[in-house]
């Protein structure tokens, strides 16, 4: 976890005083045994204490292994995990079980907030089915444009980039709108498949255009950067570790990265304007039908 080896963790502590027990073998089984635990502990813990303004879920492809992360916002601006799966993909299952299991614990999806997904399908399908089909979802621009980009030949990349980043970043969402259907009507000619993934799920890379907000708090729920942020520590932290015979030492370094990234966690940038955001998700918040007849 501070990036020294099991190998060298004695000499480098009896640089500065003695000490027992602190050979290869004996951390190594220590360390199995306090990651495991914390990885429970933080898997476990009651989620009810939190009051959460949006949700990301993501996925990594982890030595072979896939890794889905739900992290939570809170109304604070400050971050939180929410759970973990390990599976061979994205598949609905394995999402599916990683949304009900916040649920159990304590987090209240009856409750207006906004979910950024990767784009994934059943991602897709796992918010639908617990937050129910009204739940607003925003899928990540920066996926998108990956996605798209990933379809085309190195000359047209970094034109068609420019462009969809361009369309995010218009205020109005008609205006946001029409510029990436001009340019599906433009990559039909040039690249059907990349056609395909722009329109796949246009409307939902633009969810937080309808939401009345400027600046940096329009573009933070506008991707998957804060669960990204916690992937680069795990990416950091096991970036030295050789053995992955398993998958126990998958979910333990995983979840323990994931602990030790929790706990150096920042408020989001633009925390101050959360109200305004929260204030905005109630007003784009589907009115029950009495309530339509009764504005009717």
């Amino acid at each position: 976890m501070i990036e020294i080896s099991t190998r060298r963790y004695a000499k480098a502590v009896r640089q500065f005083v003695e000490a027992y027990g602190i050979e290869k073998s004996a951390v190594s089984e220590h360390f199995i045994r306090v990651s495991r635990r914390k990885v429970r502990e933080l898997l476990e813990r009651d989620l009810s204490q939190y009051r959460l303004c949006a949700i990301c879920l993501d996925g990594i492809e982890f030595k072979g292994r896939h890794m889905v992360v739900a992290l939570g916002v809170q109304q604070d601006g400050q971050k939180v995990v929410l759970g973990l799966r390990q599976g061979a993909s994205e598949n609905a299952v394995v999402v599916s079980e990683l949304l009900r299991d916040p649920s159990e614990r304590g987090v209240d999806f009856t409750q207006p907030r906004l979910y950024v997904v990767d784009g994934a399908k059943a991602l897709l399908k796992a918010v639908r089915r617990h937050a129910g089909e009204q739940a607003l979802v925003q899928r990540c621009q920066l996926h998108k444009r990956r996605n798209v980009v990933g379809h085309l030949t190195e000359e047209y990349r970094e034109e068609v980039d420019r462009k969809m980043a361009a369309a995010y970043q218009m205020s109005s969402t008609a205006d946001a709108k029409r510029a990436l259907e001009k340019l599906h009507r433009e990559l039909q000619e040039l690249n059907p498949s990349a056609a395909r993934s722009l329109g796949e799920g246009m409307d939902e890379t633009l969810t937080v255009h309808r939401l009345p907000l400027e600046g940096w708090l329009k573009r933070m729920p506008a991707t998957t950067n804060p669960i990204e942020s916690a992937f680069s520590v795990v990416d950091t932290v096991c970036r030295r570790v050789k053995c992955w015979k398993r998958g126990d030492p998958v979910e333990r370094w995983v979840g323990a990265a994931l602990w030790v990234a929790e706990g150096n966690f920042r408020r989001i940038k633009g925390y101050r304007d959360l109200p305004r955001f929260l204030a905005a998700l109630e007003n784009l918040k589907p009115k029950p039908p009495a309530a339509q007849a009764r504005a009717a």
